[in-house]
């Protein structure tokens, strides 16, 4: 799971050794990403180590959640056509998905699942 700007939302996780590696890391320590809107679609900003690559190009949706260069997490509220390894999908409306993310900076949280059931 995720929490944007304080605000959780429910992810899909693909089956990968990126995403594994991913929550298999935050068992330990959560991530904060402090990301900035780049090009009007997505969110980007530096995770706290590298992560497997497995890219491929695709085109995203809003809600995609991908991991760029082994280092960079992505989190589209458009759509965008590159090479990326895919993490995810953020299970949110996309014009829930722009409210949150469409805007300078924005704050993005990755912890374990019972962290958040309390």
């Amino acid at each position: 799971m995720l929490c944007i700007n304080g605000t959780i939302a429910d992810v899909q996780w693909e089956e990968n050794e990126a995403t594994d590696e991913l929550l298999s890391y935050v068992q330990n320590e959560s991530i904060v990403v402090h990301t900035t809107i780049y090009g009007g679609f997505e969110q980007v900003g530096r995770l706290p180590q590298n992560f497997p690559r497995n890219d491929v190009p695709m085109t995203t949706e809003p809600g995609d959640v991908v991991l760029y260069s082994g280092n960079q997490l992505v989190i589209f509220f458009g759509s965008n056509s590159w090479s990326y390894t895919k993490l995810g999908h953020i299970n949110l409306p996309a014009e829930k998905l722009t409210e949150l993310l469409n805007r300078n900076e924005a704050a993005v949280e990755i912890r374990p699942q019972y962290q958040f059931d309390r």
